[in-house]
């Protein structure tokens, strides 16, 4: 196995840090998975996930997880006890690819990292939350498998293609950000609505329909 080029590894950290934000478990198996198969020469602050114990831990959340996030209501109750585990996690993960012989690349990593899983984290609890005010669960469903691929996607393109991956990355922020400021005002006019009616307040009209509005479209409330 040939050891992972400068671009990889930074590419590898950011993958680590905005995985974990979604899927944390998915992120420890694949990652510990594919050193202990030899797919990859793992940095040798992450050689600790390819040990047995580790993959069998993981593996088992990751069965836990897949059926806990496509369950309404459960999911949201997952990512908000998962809110303290996932964003730490990502910033190790990130400071694990360059290791303590590197400590400023480290630091720089995990801050990277951490920032990352905020980022995913926060995108994908805001919409899922967004999202379980529809009585239908098959978009729940659909947002929970979507997320399932993109993990193991973004994987393979940073070590693949580093620098697409990237680019992809910046692109996947910007559309984050827009996520977590649409789904939040969508969430906080429910919250006031739900307020008022249990406060004798009348209401004032029909509860918020969950929309997205793309930024580029003409008309953006």
């Amino acid at each position: 196995m040939q050891t992972m080029d400068t671009a990889q590894l930074i590419a590898l950290a950011g993958a680590l840090g905005w995985a974990s934000g979604v899927r944390l478990y998915l992120v420890v198996l694949l990652t510990g998975l594919a050193g202990f198969m030899g797919w990859i020469p793992l940095p040798q602050g992450l050689h600790l996930l390819a040990h047995p114990v580790v993959l069998g831990a993981s593996g088992f959340m990751v069965f836990v997880e897949f059926f806990a996030d496509k369950i309404p209501g459960l999911d949201s109750l997952w990512d908000v006890v998962h809110t303290v585990i996932r964003i730490p996690a990502g910033a190790a993960l990130a400071a694990g690819v360059f290791g303590a012989d590197s400590g400023l690349m480290a630091l720089v990593a995990a801050l990277m990292g951490g920032t990352l899983a905020a980022t995913s984290h926060t995108a994908k609890a805001t919409t899922r939350a967004a999202i379980n005010t529809s009585p239908e669960p098959f978009s729940n469903v659909g947002a929970s498998l979507v997320e399932d691929s993109l993990v193991p996607a973004g994987l393979w393109l940073a070590i693949a293609y580093p620098l697409v991956f990237v680019g992809v990355l910046v692109l996947v922020l910007v559309l984050s950000v827009w996520l977590i400021r649409t789904c939040w005002r969508f969430l906080r006019q429910l919250f006031v609505r739900v307020a008022r009616i249990f406060s004798g307040q009348p209401d004032s009209g029909p509860a918020p329909a969950f929309t997205l509005k793309f930024p580029f479209s003409k008309k953006n409330d």
